[in-house]
This record gives structure tokens, C-alpha cells and sequence, in this order.
């Protein structure tokens, strides 16, 4: 067994910080945690040594593009280095993102299985993955790649990684089992354009039909996978949660139908506004990628307060793929800067995502029965939710039990008797 002993503990529940604290550790899983004195250590336990630190669950990016390198029509398509480097580098960012204190990420698309595989086998380091291969949408959609001169991204040798584009009622029931087939654990599906789409095909407008998506989400759920839906504003929004999505990817003009927010609450739909994305794109993407990320800015805040005052649960998804990998707690930064209280930034990427990605019953809070993914930092996260993208002060990641980061001394042992 080990034990970690003297932290001050957040829990990742929303309760306030606990001073002084031991945690049990046999094998993968907690299985006691409280005050020290509360806390009886077995013989021959590994003392861990963390007296003025922090102890956090590990983090939890909701959206993520592990997979994606660029932002240029050539990076998007794969065009630019063969196959083979593409995926060394993919594994080399799986590598980053647990070292930056993220023991789990669910992908946004485009990471095939045998990633998760080779995490799973202990074959490469990376975060508990929770993938969903690609992004359902009809012609003309989020997922259907055409670049501005008509042509279709080639779709290459990948039998695990099939084209998104489905139409009909039973065109996307036949996806979502392709998706389900070449293992997806969630369904992702747009049914609006975003800041990034062709042009013509913006925030608010329109992609799939109410029957489409009803029945999308219905062959998921038969099949046992949540929904993620990419969705902005406008009436593509509005169907997404009325038909029962389980989470809203970037949600950006849900203040401008507030009925919605209750929908939401009522139904457990989760809110992931992915704001440093919008930080990106509101700089250095195409002029009208530009305009449309400053265009919703102001809304896009004025969604998030008005989600947390309905009782959604609001949580941290990066979106990063494309100019950033390894600094995912920007996205709990913003989400503070943006108005919420550090504690409750804290909760969002740990208990809260952990219930968003489907993994409660495991991840997400220190509690007893938990797999032991934890964060140990040195420096507290309730004043200064920066020291979580500051590395050099991360003293342990442990995923399982197991150590990735250490920056400790050597434990030592409980004493017999």
C-alpha cells in the first residue's frame, strides 16, 4: 500500500479544502482518505511524503483533438508528413497531456482505437481516453471535409477512421453504428456550423432535421453511448437538447434562448463552452474564422453565467487540437477569468467532468473506491488557479496508482507494530 500524507486535500466534490490529510492507496484504487489522525496505515505502507502541498483529483479535459497538429488545410487533411510520423507525434502529445496533470481526456474526433489500446496495454503513457472517432453531420456539415475549391479530403488506408457524413434517418442510424463498430465510446454529432466551418456555414445555421437527430441520439443510447453535440446557436442548438444530447460543445448563444438553460439542468445536459478555442481563433485563423470567434466573445460569457444560475453543470473542454497540446488547464483558467470561483472551476474538471465523460463510478473524486488519479501540486490552486498550467511546480501525477510525475523524495515505511 501506499500512503499519501500531510497534503491538503480537494477532493473534487465542491467541499471546502481539508488541511493535513492522509490518502490510502492498494493498488489501483483509494481506499481510505481523511485527516491524519483519521487514517490508520497498514504495516509496510509507503509513506509518501507531501506536508504543504496540494492534492486534487487528476484533471479532465471534456473535448479535446489529441490527433490534430494544425490548423492549415494540409495539417487537417494529413497532407504533410507521412502516416507513420503523424501517429509517433500523437502519441508523443498523449505523453504531454498526462504530464500536465490530465489523467483523462475525451476526444472530439479523429484519434482511432488503437491509441486507446496502446494506453490501455501500458504500451505508451497517456490519459484514460474516452473517444468518438468522428463527427456525425449530414452534406454540407461540420464533418463533411470539402475544401474551398470543391474537392474532399482523401480519406487514406484507415478503416478506423470512416468518414463522417451521414443523411436521412437511417443514413445516421447506419453511422452511429459504424462509429460504435470501429470503437466509439461517445457519439459526437453538429447540428450547426462554428467559428472554424467553410464559409456559409456559420454558428446559427442549420445542419440535420429534428427527426435525424431524434433518431441519432435513440441509436445511441440502444447502443449504450452518451451524445456529445457540437452546436453553437439558433434552431440546430434547440433540437440538440430537446431531442436529449448529453452534452453541448460550445453552446455559445445559449443566453439568447434562456428556456433552454432549464431543458438543460432538468435533463443533466452538460455544458462545455471550450473558450480556448474561441482565444485562438479570435487571432490567428482566417479572416472569417476572426470575426465570427470576437462576434460571440461577450455572449458566449454571458452563456456560461447564465448555465451555472439554471444549475447546469458547466465543464472544461479545450478543444485544442490544432495550435496547442500540453497546456490544457488554460481552459479551467479562462473558465474563472470568465466568472467562475477557482473551487468551482476545480469541481468542473474533476467531479463534474468525470459524470460529463461518463466515468464517475471511477474518476473524478478522492473518495474511497476510486481509481487513484490525483495531482499533487506544490502551491494552492483555490488563490491562484495558474499554478495548474505550471508545471515545474507539480510534484506527483499518478494515474491508477502509478506514478508518471514525481518529484518526491524517496517514501518511507510504515513501522510494524
Amino acid at each position: 500500500m501506499k500512503a499519501l500524507v500531510g497534503a491538503n486535500l480537494i477532493d473534487g466534490t465542491g467541499a471546502p479544502v481539508v488541511n493535513d490529510t492522509t490518502l490510502l492507496i492498494d493498488g489501483e484504487r483509494i481506499v481510505a482518505v481523511g485527516p491524519q489522525a483519521a487514517v490508520e496505515l497498514p504495516p509496510n505502507t509507503e509513506i509518501i511524503d507531501v506536508k504543504g502541498y496540494t492534492l486534487l483529483p487528476g484533471l479532465i479535459d471534456c473535448h479535446d483533438h489529441l490527433a490534430s497538429k494544425g490548423y492549415e488545410l494540409s495539417d487537417r487533411w494529413g497532407l504533410t508528413e507521412p502516416v507513420s510520423l503523424q501517429h509517433l507525434r500523437t502519441a508523443k502529445v498523449l505523453e504531454q497531456t498526462l504530464a500536465a496533470g490530465y489523467t483523462c481526456v475525451r476526444d472530439g474526433a479523429w484519434l482511432d482505437v488503437g491509441f486507446k489500446q496502446a494506453v490501455e496495454e501500458g504500451l505508451y503513457p497517456g490519459p484514460r481516453l474516452v473517444l468518438s472517432v468522428a463527427i456525425i453531420s449530414p452534406t454540407g456539415g461540420l464533418g463533411d471535409h470539402v475544401c474551398g475549391a470543391g474537392h474532399h479530403k482523401p480519406w487514406g488506408d484507415n478503416p478506423l477512421l470512416p468518414p463522417g457524413v451521414a443523411n436521412g434517418v437511417d443514413g445516421v442510424r447506419a453511422k452511429v453504428r459504424e462509429m460504435v463498430r470501429v470503437g466509439a465510446d461517445v457519439i459526437k454529432f453538429a447540428t450547426t456550423g462554428g467559428a472554424s466551418s467553410r464559409q456559409g456555414h456559420g454558428p446559427k445555421d442549420i445542419a440535420f432535421g429534428a427527426d435525424e437527430v431524434k433518431a441519432l441520439i435513440t441509436e445511441a443510447r440502444a447502443l449504450g453511448r452518451k451524445t456529445m453535440c457540437h452546436a453553437l446557436g439558433g434552431p440546430g442548438l434547440r433540437m440538440a437538447i430537446e431531442q436529449g444530447a448529453g452534452s453541448i460543445e460550445h453552446g455559445c448563444y445559449l443566453s439568447e434562448d434562456p428556456d433552454l438553460l432549464k431543458m438543460m439542468a432538468d435533463q443533466n445536459t452538460f455544458f462545455v463552452p471550450t473558450f480556448e478555442i474561441y482565444e485562438f481563433h479570435s487571432t490567428v485563423s482566417a479572416p472569417h474564422m476572426i470575426e465570427r470567434a470576437k462576434a460571440l466573445m461577450r455572449v458566449h460569457e454571458e452563456s456560461m453565467h447564465q448555465a451555472l444560475a439554471a444549475g447546469v453543470k458547466v465543464v472544461p473542454g479545450t478543444d485544442a487540437g490544432g495550435y496547442v497540446h500540453g497546456d490544457n488547464a488554460r481552459e479551467i483558467e479562462l473558465l474563472v477569468e470568465r466568472g467562475m470561483s477557482t473551487m468551482q472551476a476545480i469541481q468542473a474538471a474533476t467531479g463534474w467532468a468525470a459524470e460529463c465523460v461518463g466515468l464517475q463510478d471511477d474518476i473524478g473524486t478522492l473518495t474511497p473506491g476510486k481509481l487513484a488519479d490525483l495531482l499533487v501540486v506544490d502551491g494552492d490552486p483555490v488563490r491562484d488557479i495558474g499554478v495548474l498550467r505550471d508545471q515545474k511546480r507539480f510534484k506527483l501525477v499518478m494515474k491508477g496508482g502509478d506514478d508518471f510525475v514525481n518529484n518526491i523524495a524517496a517514501p518511507a515505511l510504515q513501522p510494524v507494530g
